[in-house]
């Protein structure tokens, strides 16, 4: 009795728990994971920068790497050197070499044989002198007047000591005032931004025009709702191929008919030109996003009373009047939704203008998107593409806030 009672009290908990843990792994745990990374200057492509490091460590495999090598070439050196003070400089220098590895093994190695060890500020030290005496030892015997195998190679490995010692790459918000201050960053949002604007206006004015002739009774309106959904249901990156060959400055129908109407001076400068670049990844935009927008406004048009209508012609309103005041004001939720939808996709847009531009001429078509894309896979700077990534959910966050106020939709009800 006492269990089913406290069910009953607690079933609201219960039974959200599932979303609540469904938000928490799918939605906050990759977000603060993401926070992470961008709080380090974490970069793939470097091997002192690869991972995330608070402390100075010292990377003990290419250490021993570097030793291992030029023990080889000073070696080599040996055999090919003429005279007795070169070869006492030689053995100084593999003593060296050798006093370095037998500190590392005594003082830095660890007993798990890790490649990587973190180390206090005065070993990290230690080894730094031990490897610019080396270093400084090496430029010494390469100065002096004998015959060597091959200098360049081994000065070359020498250098690699340097990228052994891994100092913390932890730089807090570094990242984002590198975003904020970023040329690039500027121009992206800024075609990113006109992209949007124009893009998602001319999507609502069509899909509004043809929501409202869907929503009319005549012959063959099934057929037409089924077409008119056709460039919706084609895959954005198969939809932008399909355009590119369009544009194609040799083939393409067109820019050859964009050409024959005076609106491009030939058929090539349609994707070569940044201005009509941007106006050719719009007009495909346009044109596979619209039945969307048209789709979402219909919805909203057919919980439209017809009573409304009826009762407003009555009293000798006309077709303007009653788009105006009955109309928009009703359908002022649906036209919410299909905007933050539409631009939220607009803002994030990557695979349409990957494929049709790859975001040039010249870097000109280039969106926030891809250019995020570029920085974290191509680049592989994963801790500045992190803060990019979030600063974008940031703006996509604001853009949200603004719709909410600019168009007073109640989203939970609690003006009910």
């Amino acid at each position: 009795m006492k269990l089913s009672k406290w069910v009953d009290k607690k079933a609201g908990y219960i039974l959200i728990l599932p979303a609540v843990i469904f938000i928490i792994l799918f939605s906050i745990a990759p977000i603060m994971g993401t926070l992470r990374y961008a709080f380090f200057d974490m970069q793939l492509n470097d091997q002192s920068r690869n991972d995330m490091y608070m402390k100075s460590n010292v990377n003990i495999s290419l250490n021993q790497e570097t030793i291992d090598y030029l023990n080889y070439y000073l070696d080599i050196d040996l055999d090919f050197v003429q005279k007795e003070e070169t070869i006492t400089k030689i053995d100084e220098i593999k003593m060296d070499l050798s006093d370095l590895d037998n500190f590392i093994a005594e003082e830095i190695a660890t007993a798990d044989l890790r490649g990587v060890v973190q180390v206090s500020k005065a070993k990290q030290n230690a080894l730094m002198e031990k490897q610019k005496l080396i270093l400084d030892s090496l430029e010494e015997l390469y100065n002096m007047k004998d015959e060597f195998y091959s200098p360049e190679d081994t000065m070359a490995v020498a250098s690699e000591f340097e990228t052994s010692i891994i100092k913390s790459n932890f730089i807090g918000g570094g990242n984002f005032a590198k975003v904020l201050k970023d040329s690039r960053i500027h121009s992206t949002l800024k075609f990113t931004l006109v992209f949007t604007i124009i893009s998602v206006l001319a999507e609502l004015i069509l899909g509004l025009a043809l929501a409202l002739i869907m929503n009319k009774s005549f012959k063959g309106r099934s057929l037409i709702r089924t077409f008119s959904l056709i460039p919706w249901a084609i895959p954005t990156s198969v939809a932008a191929l399909m355009w590119s060959y369009l544009y194609n400055g040799s083939s393409g129908i067109i820019s050859h008919i964009f050409t024959a109407l005076g609106f491009i001076s030939s058929p090539a400068a349609m994707l070569n030109s940044s201005t009509n670049a941007l106006w050719g990844i719009i007009i495909a935009d346009v044109w596979k996003t619209t039945p969307y927008m048209a789709l979402l406004l219909l919805g909203g048009l057919q919980v439209i009373p017809n009573s409304l209508y009826e009762s407003s012609a009555l009293d000798g309103a006309r077709k303007w009047q009653q788009f105006r005041y009955i109309t928009l004001p009703l359908l002022k939720p649906s036209i919410f939704v299909a905007l933050l939808f539409r631009t939220l996709d607009a803002f994030r847009v990557l695979d349409l203008i990957y494929v049709l531009t790859g975001g040039g001429p010249g870097g000109s078509t280039e969106s926030l998107s891809l250019y995020a894309y570029k920085v974290m896979f191509s680049q592989t700077r994963f801790g500045y593409g992190s803060a990019m990534v979030l600063i974008m959910a940031l703006v996509v966050g604001i853009i949200t806030f603004i719709y909410i106020k600019a168009l007073n939709v109640d989203l939970i009800g609690e003006n009910r």
